[in-house]
Formats: C-alpha cells, structure tokens, sequence
C-alpha cells in the first residue's frame, strides 16, 4: 500500500538497553521507562493517544494473554482504544498504521517487548514450525539458519569469510548504538552448527521499544522532521521449508515492490537479519548497493529482542530520518524460520 493525502509518520522512537538478562525485571518493569521516554519526546500524555497496539508472545511469557499486565504501563483507564498481535512489534506499527489511514485515529502508540532469557529460545521458537512434519523432529533455530546458510554457500552466493565480515560490521558499527547488547571484537568461535560460528548468530537477550505515529499536521507539529511512511507492506512465504528456495525471498521482494522501494534509491536500511546469512539474502530481494548504509545501528546481530527487534529497525530508520542523517530509508522485519514472513517500510524526510 502507498501513499495519498492522509499522511502517516513516525515522530518518536525508544528502546531499551538490551540485556542478556533481566532477571531483576518484569515486562511491565521493562517497558515503562521506554513508554515514559517516546511519550516525553512528542509531549502527549495517555489520554491524547488515539490507538496504542502491541507486539508480544505469550510463549516467551510462558502464561495466556501476558500482554493485559503491560497494559498498566499504558493506562488503560479510562478506557482506551486498544489491540494487540501475537508477532513481531512491526506488524504491531502496521495495524496502527492502517487505523491511522482510515482516519480512526490521529495518533498511536506502538510498543513490543520481548524476555527470551527465562528459558530455552532455540526450543521455544519450533513451535512456529508445521506441527506435522517439522515440529516433530524439533529442528532448532540455528539448524535451520544453517541449512539456508550452506545452501547460499552452495549456490556461490557466499562463503564463511563473507559472512564473517558481515558479522564485524555489524558489531563495529554497534560501537555507536548505546542500547546494544553486543559490540566490538567478534569472537571467531566454533561452529553452533556448521557452516554458522557463534559470530554468524543473534544474542539472546531482553528488550523492548516504543514509536509514536502521527498523521498530517499533527505529525509536523511533534516533531521537527517527521519518518514520512511513504509505503509499507508485508508478504509470507510457504510454511514448508521444503517447498522454497531458501537463497531468495520472493515475499520480500513483492512486499518492497509494493512499498515503492524501487522507486528510487535508499541511503540506509535496517535489515532484520538475525543471522549473517539472511543478509546476504535480503539485499539481493531489496536490490541494495554499495551506497547504502546496512545496519548502522548493529542490527540483530547485536541486539535481537524477539518480538521487538522488528519494530526496533522501523525505529532506528525513523531516528536517522529524525536527526537528518537519511533521507530516503527501508526497514524489513521478519517472522518465522528461514525469512518466512517479512515486512517491508519506505520511510523518507521532507527535503529542505
């Protein structure tokens, strides 16, 4: 979907300081700072929000419908206009996006969290497998990210070295992100599951994040330099892993065709790769050259808080936007093994 004359931006983004753990923390506990903050920098209070959706997984809680106890931090009386999605944050931003369209609302607030550090995140994310053929065999999530990497080595696309300098770019460019959970050296380490090392795989940590939308003029009057969401769109893959081609990403590139992102080139873009190989597949289905800026937040691979680190890459390709370092940005998010579900947003500044 594109854009016409009911304009939609984000105007503000938070997150939190990603941890390993958060032992000390309860979701709620994580998430009100991060709420205070992106409501403090458009100047709204509860009441002026006209939609607030959320992003979690009640199996990374381990308890149905968890996301009722982050609903104090939102202040949920009076009653408020409210809804949620078991996924990603991003899909999260796209409902709000689509209420903002229709008019319903002239503001909304967007927020995910994710704690993955209570238990096991490689047995707990099978459970998005097919529960007849794949969920039986438990094929973790590094297994499967392996099996894409090694058929993106077979193809010629790539080789552990590339992928290795992925991962220290990655790591080189959190160095500026306060809010990363991993920076700095890559440790070269063994194979998880070969042809991936530790450096080529997301961290486990605790996270959540925040944005603001607005439309219009309310848009211009919170913030300075509104992330204009010019197209966005979202596509999924076949559930079978054995039906598709696991070194491209024909959902991704239909979602950005329909965002618009072909239309002109992108100065930055937010990937959401967790792990090394997946960038290699998602700039080829995004079509990016040397001239864009890849993840100079770290991305996944130095913070990936499941469930948000989605939204968190629409947040940090507004902010850039915000301060005046891009232009013109594509943020992708994805869902399920292998790239299986991905979503694409085209964000552009108003030119001076």
């Amino acid at each position: 979907m594109t854009r016409h004359e009911r304009d939609i931006a984000v105007v503000a983004f938070a997150q939190s300081d990603h941890r390993r753990r958060t032992d000390d923390l309860s979701e709620l506990d994580m998430l009100l700072p991060v709420l205070d903050e992106v409501r403090e920098r458009t100047g709204l209070r509860a009441r002026d929000i006209g939609f607030t959706c959320s992003g979690s997984s009640d199996y990374l809680a381990g308890r149905p419908f968890s996301f009722t106890m982050t609903l104090d931090g939102v202040g949920a009386w009076p009653p408020i206009s409210e809804s949620h999605v078991e996924t990603d944050g991003a899909w999260a931003l796209y409902e709000a996006w689509v209420k903002l369209r229709t008019g319903q609302a002239d503001t909304a607030l967007v927020y995910a969290y994710g704690k993955s550090s209570p238990g096991s995140l490689r047995d707990v994310l099978t459970r998005q497998l097919d529960p007849y053929y794949l969920a039986p065999l438990w094929p973790d999530s590094i297994a499967l990210a392996a099996l894409q990497a090694q058929a993106l080595i077979d193809a010629g696309d790539t080789d552990e070295e590339a992928l290795a300098a992925i991962a220290a770019r990655s790591r080189t460019a959190a160095e500026a992100n306060p809010h990363a959970q991993l920076s700095g050296t890559v440790p070269h380490g063994g194979h998880q599951v070969r042809p991936l090392r530790t450096g080529d795989c997301p961290p486990v940590g605790d996270g959540a994040a925040a944005v603001v939308l607005a439309a219009g003029d309310t848009a211009r009057r919170l913030c300075g330099r509104p992330a204009w969401i010019t197209g966005i769109d979202h596509r999924i893959e076949a559930h079978g892993l054995g039906v598709r081609d696991l070194t491209d990403s024909p959902s991704t590139r239909l979602a950005a065709q329909r965002a618009g992102l072909f239309t002109a080139p992108v100065d930055t873009a937010e990937l959401h790769a967790p792990f090394t190989s997946q960038e290699v597949v998602l700039r080829k289905a995004l079509r990016l050259g040397r001239s864009t800026a890849v993840n100079p937040s770290g991305g996944a691979l130095a913070a990936n808080p499941v469930m948000a680190a989605g939204l968190i890459r629409i947040g940090e390709a507004a902010a850039r936007i915000h301060r005046g370092d891009s232009d013109r940005a594509v943020a992708h998010a994805t869902s399920g093994p292998c790239l299986q579900q991905n979503l694409v947003a085209v964000l552009e500044g108003d030119r001076a």
